[in-house]
């Protein structure tokens, strides 16, 4: 017998907005029952997307009374992350919430104190954990030994519409906090180890941003194992296309990166679909033989799967079903969601106050 459907009400209509409203609209699980934004044009097309049909509203808190939904999705703006997550959980509803979880730690620490105190289950779209190469890759780290040298970025040379966005998101975040959560996280798997001190820095490329914002950051973090990790993110129509996409790791044993998913050899970093592409892994292994020259060739590895954008947003929303369903247990997820918040925040604090954060 198929189940009832979660009736959900989709917040935010941007990339990430859209991209989980197609697979809520796809997914026989769920049941969209209302569509917020601000900006009724962009609802308007979002609704059409979706074939139409569909109640739209401005106001969130007018929605969550009106529709009184199973889940909400947050696909809003970083400063509207914890006022809207609180009252979902509040009025009943089980959250799925893009990242970074809020904008600041004492925030994210709140949604995850309040999910946990109303048994409610709360997911954040750390995409990468869904994509079939990304974890291949994480596994394949970890058979190169300890400590690791992990470095990443991923800088985008955005103009028009993207460079609206961007300057939209500076409002409150900047990129390194934005984008940064996705691969500290990463890099937090990766090791398996606690982090333990953060130095970041950072430059203001654009008189078009807020006083005290900045457009570029970059962070190093060391981890309790010895391993240790960069990671860089810029945006703005002033930004480099070249080697704007790094996912590199060395360990004593070899290294292993992730070959660019094409949109990225082409040099279009503002493309969204490039941002979790990967086409292969290069495999190096550092074993030499007795004439000093290294036993075995570097591999192509070719990657399990790449589902593109709105694949991954709709293997999210499947996750998100399940652990409503089955009752999982996403105390870890959510502690982890967390711990990257802290990392990126220490790293902004770090560039701020030019010192070094233990943490």
């Amino acid at each position: 017998m198929s189940q009832t459907p979660l009736r959900v009400l989709c917040v935010g209509a941007g990339h990430m907005g859209r991209s989980h409203a197609l697979a809520y609209h796809k997914l026989p699980g769920f049941r969209i029952v209302g569509l917020v934004t601000r900006s009724p044009e962009s609802r308007a097309k979002l609704n059409a997307e979706l074939g139409g049909g569909y109640p739209e509203y401005a106001d969130f808190h007018a929605a969550l009374r009106a529709t009184k939904p199973d889940a909400v999705s947050i696909s809003s703006y970083p400063d509207t992350h914890a006022e809207y997550a609180v009252a979902a959980l509040d009025a009943g509803c089980h959250v799925f919430v893009e990242k970074p979880l809020a904008v600041t730690v004492a925030e994210a620490e709140q949604i995850v104190a309040k999910a946990k105190a109303v048994k409610r289950k709360v997911v954040i779209g750390y995409i990468l954990r869904h994509h079939p190469a990304w974890t291949q890759f994480i596994r394949t780290v970890q058979t190169l030994g300890k400590p690791l040298v992990m470095r990443m970025n991923l800088n985008q040379q955005s103009f028009g519409d993207m460079w609206k966005t961007h300057k939209s998101l500076m409002q409150t975040c900047s990129p390194i906090v934005d984008c940064g959560v996705h691969y500290v996280d990463i890099m937090c798997l990766m090791t398996g180890s606690r982090p333990v001190r953060v130095s970041g820095l950072g430059a203001r490329l654009s008189d078009e941003l807020p006083a005290g914002m900045v457009n570029y950051g970059h962070l190093q973090v060391t981890f309790a194992d010895g391993s240790v990790g960069w990671y860089e993110a810029g945006w703005g129509p002033m930004m480099s296309e070249e080697a704007f996409f790094v996912k590199d790791v060395i360990g004593p044993k070899g290294c292993v990166s992730i070959v660019a998913g094409k949109a990225a050899q082409a040099g279009n970093s503002a493309d969204v679909d490039s941002h979790s592409a990967a086409q292969a892994l290069k495999v190096h292994h550092a074993a030499l033989g007795a004439d000093g020259r290294f036993l075995r060739p570097d591999e192509i590895v070719p990657t399990e799967a790449d589902p593109g954008h709105d694949g991954l947003c709709e293997r999210e929303q499947v996750y998100f079903e399940k652990a409503i369903r089955e009752d999982l247990d996403l105390a870890g997820h959510m502690d982890d969601a967390v711990n990257s918040m802290r990392i990126v925040a220490a790293a902004d604090r770090s560039f701020r106050e030019g010192r070094t954060i233990d943490l």
